[in-house]
């Protein structure tokens, strides 16, 4: 039930960040300064509570504004608000971006309260180089602000094919103020035909004042044509300091003459659940994912999720999660729902939960199962 709970969460979380994502982006590509939509979200399960989100996005000149407002049916049968998020985005000039995030609760009396704000700086320099500064605030018993983390990156082009970055996480520390708690140093290089490869060490604090590597992850990104093809190794010291490769995820995108795209991600460790180690890899999840739009301007997307079975690991991969995703796309908006189906007690495959979004805008609702450019963090 717990991870149901969570699956739950966690997929309607991209789903609605990735509506607003895409409705932002279309906004930017159509050149339209001044932009307002709004959407809602309906998610109904029978393992938990029914949800309502409802988002609205508007963009004036320099400044946009996305709101999010998720909703749970209370004890009289209505739907009350649960938690807000207001996302405050400003371009102050050519070459900087502040953008403000804060996120609203329910006290006992039901009264809207702060519970968190995150402010982010990004500088563009000369050269391609950047600053980004983030720093996130909580509110102590008497209501004020304090900031609990802050994060510091630094981002410079050695070369043209070549790219460093710097990034400290920075965190209260028992002598007061903030202190380095985490650090992470990446390298990107571009080589032929778009290949990038990529280096990201992570430094932790050994207690004497001296830092240590947490782990390396090592990133291969190559393309032929419509073709994609990604590779990721993490290494991880072990108990007596010997770094050695504990995870390996590998990645291909295609794309038919007829459109349809398709992905497929495999996950490998060392830890297969349900067995000891035995010092090798072993595949313990495959992703795929299938979209086709059909010649009315439909979208319909297929992911199926296998796993590993803890009781018995030698047995292969199962399936233990599929999603379907139809977007329709209507004059007047479009409407798209998501229906999420897990594997239960008994080995069969039952629908969790079935989310409906409506939104106004024509473009504002896009299921996308490619990755970022840059590597996973």
């Amino acid at each position: 039930m717990r991870l149901i709970q969570l699956i739950l969460v966690a997929i309607g979380a991209y789903f609605c960040s990735s509506l607003a994502l895409w409705a932002q982006t279309s906004d930017s590509q159509t050149g339209n300064a001044n932009k307002s939509w709004t959407a809602t979200t309906e998610l109904q399960s029978d393992n938990v509570n029914p949800t309502r989100t409802l988002e609205s996005h508007t963009q004036s000149g320099n400044r946009t504004l996305d709101s999010q407002s998720v909703q749970r049916r209370g004890s009289n049968g209505d739907f009350e608000p649960y938690e807000d998020v207001e996302k405050e985005t400003v371009q102050v000039d050519a070459s900087t971006v502040r953008t403000t995030t804060r996120t609203f609760g329910r006290d006992a009396d039901g009264l809207k309260t702060l519970v968190q704000v995150t402010e982010e700086e990004k500088h563009t320099l000369p050269g391609g180089d950047s600053n980004v500064v983030l720093a996130t605030s909580n509110p102590d018993v008497n209501g004020n602000l304090q900031v609990v983390q802050r994060q510091i990156e630094e981002t410079k082009r050695i070369s043209k094919d070549v790219e460093e970055t710097k990034t400290t996480v920075m965190l209260p520390s028992i002598n007061g103020g903030l202190t380095p708690a985490m650090k992470m140093q990446e390298r990107r290089t571009r080589g032929a035909n778009d290949t990038v490869e990529s280096q990201k060490t992570t430094l932790l604090p050994d207690g004497a004042g001296n830092w240590q590597v947490g782990d390396i992850r090592q990133a291969t990104i190559s393309k032929e044509g419509k073709n994609r093809s990604t590779d990721e190794r993490v290494s991880r010291p072990d108990s007596e300091g010997k770094l050695g490769e504990v995870s390996r995820t590998i990645g291909k995108e295609s794309e038919s003459a007829s459109g349809e795209k398709r992905k497929t991600l495999e996950t490998y460790s060392i830890d297969l659940p349900g067995s000891a180690r035995d010092g090798s890899l072993h595949i313990v999840e495959r992703a795929t994912t299938a979209q086709r739009t059909g010649s009315t301007g439909q979208q319909s997307t297929e992911e199926q999720v296998e796993q590993s079975n803890p009781g018995d690991p030698g047995s292969g991969l199962r399936v233990t999660i599929l999603t379907t995703d139809t977007v329709r796309p209507g004059s007047s908006g479009a409407q798209a729902t998501r229906t999420i189906q897990a594997r239960d007690a008994n080995g069969s495959l039952g629908i969790i939960s079935v989310d409906t979004t409506k939104s106004d805008n024509v473009h504002a609702i896009q299921v996308q199962i490619a990755p970022s450019e840059k590597p996973k963090e």
